[in-house]
This record gives C-alpha cells, sequence and structure tokens, in this order.
C-alpha cells in the first residue's frame, strides 16, 4: 500500500459486506479505493447522502491502476472506483482476480493530445505517439488512431490490439508505449500522447478543446464500481452506486466538466 497517497473520511457499508474484510471494526463503515479526480471528488461529493442512508465511506487515493485492485482482491478495501470494465476484466484474466462489476458511472473519453501540433494532419511522417502500457488502455488508445485513420489494426484484435497488430501505418508513426500515469509529463518529449481522462484532467488537458481526436460518447471504456464478487449485490454497495447514479452527481459533472471531459452514463 506504498502508493496510498491520502485516507479522506467519507461515507458507509453493510455489515454482510465487511464481515469479510477484518481491515474494518465498523459494521457500517464501507472503504473504496479511488484515483484523485474524478473518482474520489465524487465519492466525497455523496458524503452526505450515505450518511443519511446510515453508511460512513472511507476513501483511499491511489495514483496508478495496479494498485487498487489488488488492495480489492486482498481485502484491504471493500471496493474501488477508478477503472472500466475491459480493464477490470483483463485484470482478472491475468491476475486470476475475481473483481465485478457493482454499476456503471461515467466516461472519461481518451484523447490524441499534442505539445508540437495543432491538428492530425500537421503530424509529420515517423512521428513518436506515446502510448498507455497497459493491455487494455493500450488497445484503446491504438483503437482511438485507428478511428482517427492513422492506423490499420487486424480485425482479431479487439480491444486489446498492440503495436504488433497495425497492418497499416502510412505515416510510419513510432509508438512508446509508458505508464498511463507518466503520459502527461512525456507529451512535450513526443509528437503526441494518447492520455487517459483521468490523467489528463489533473494536467489541464481539455479533450474537448485541447485533443487532436477525442473518443466518442458511445465508447464502451465506462468507468464502474468495483467489488470482490459475491458483494455485487449487497445493500451497502448498491447505496453507493445508486447516490453516484444520481442527480446531484450529473449536475456536478456538468458544472464541473462542461466540455466533456467526464460524461455520465446514467
Amino acid at each position: 500500500m506504498k502508493k496510498i497517497i491520502s485516507i479522506v473520511a467519507a461515507l458507509a457499508g453493510a455489515a454482510a459486506l465487511f464481515a469479510a474484510n477484518p481491515k474494518n471494526t465498523k459494521a457500517n463503515v464501507i472503504t473504496v479505493g479511488a484515483t484523485p479526480e474524478p473518482h474520489a471528488e465524487m465519492l466525497n461529493l455523496v458524503k452526505e447522502d450515505m450518511k443519511a442512508l446510515g453508511y460512513e465511506l472511507k476513501v483511499i487515493e491511489f495514483t496508478d491502476y495496479v494498485t487498487p485492485n489488488e488492495a480489492l482482491e486482498s481485502g484491504e478495501i471493500d471496493a474501488n472506483f477508478f477503472q472500466h470494465l475491459p480493464y477490470m476484466n483483463s485484470f482478472n484474466k491475468e491476475k486470476n482476480f475475481h473483481l465485478v462489476n457493482a454499476g456503471g458511472i461515467h466516461i472519461e473519453p481518451i484523447a490524441l493530445y499534442s505539445k508540437k501540433v495543432t491538428k492530425l494532419a500537421d503530424l509529420k511522417k515517423g512521428a513518436v505517439i506515446a502510448i498507455p502500457n497497459d493491455p487494455t488502455n493500450e488497445g484503446r488508445a491504438l483503437l482511438l488512431l485507428q478511428e482517427a485513420g492513422l492506423i490499420t489494426l487486424d480485425p482479431k484484435a479487439g480491444i486489446e490490439a498492440t503495436p504488433l497488430d497495425i497492418k497499416k501505418n502510412p505515416k510510419g508513426l513510432k509508438f512508446k508505449e509508458i505508464e498511463a500515469a507518466t503520459l502527461p509529463r512525456v507529451l512535450i518529449d513526443v509528437d503526441a500522447a494518447v492520455i487517459n481522462g483521468n490523467y489528463a484532467i489533473p494536467a489541464g488537458l481539455v479533450a474537448t478543446k485541447d485533443g487532436l481526436f477525442v473518443e466518442g460518447s458511445k465508447s464502451p471504456y465506462v468507468n464502474i464500481i468495483s467489488v470482490k464478487k459475491g458483494n455485487e449485490n449487497n445493500a451497502a454497495v448498491k447505496a453507493l452506486v445508486k447516490v453516484l447514479q444520481s442527480k446531484k452527481v450529473k449536475d456536478w459533472v456538468a458544472a464541473r466538466y462542461p466540455n466533456g471531459e467526464v460524461v455520465v452514463v446514467f
């Protein structure tokens, strides 16, 4: 748990779920791991709503995509909120984990960003493109580049495509596979980078304003509340999903992200 940045007191949970987690000493406490923005912010936003339902939520912030799933599988936390369904499924397969989807909340459209050009047509031959190095988000990035008309992938590759699955690359683009969290920092050193929303947002990047090409709102990559298998129907988890899928959260997202950096799915 070395990558935990902070623990913020917030909302709650149900006894049946937390009996399985010895870390909890209160039957009405639910501990949720989340990346800071917008996930942890959303959780803290519904603090009073969960309290009104009789629950206390504790939010633990993570800055990577691996530790919160390891913490959930091991019982260190009761749920997490940072990932989309394809990533969770891929993680389960790779690690033999047992995480499930308790409810979809929003999409953070990924986009292709650049500090060197202002439109796709200006990308030169041999341009260096940085993409996430985890299997699911790498595939998502390559599918975005295919949608942008920059490359053509082997149709059999699907959402876990890698640069080895590129069949056509007219511009001879070169790819750097880099940890997703570091992509905003390396943007200045490459010609362009595909960056996930929850890392682009804190870096001050607005997809609809700064992106050379932006993922569509019909994306299957919905950010979800994940729990250990068997806990998805627990009353506390259902309460958490309910307050997150509320008009309060919808209105907050619309006001906080007016340029479509975050799009709710409920």
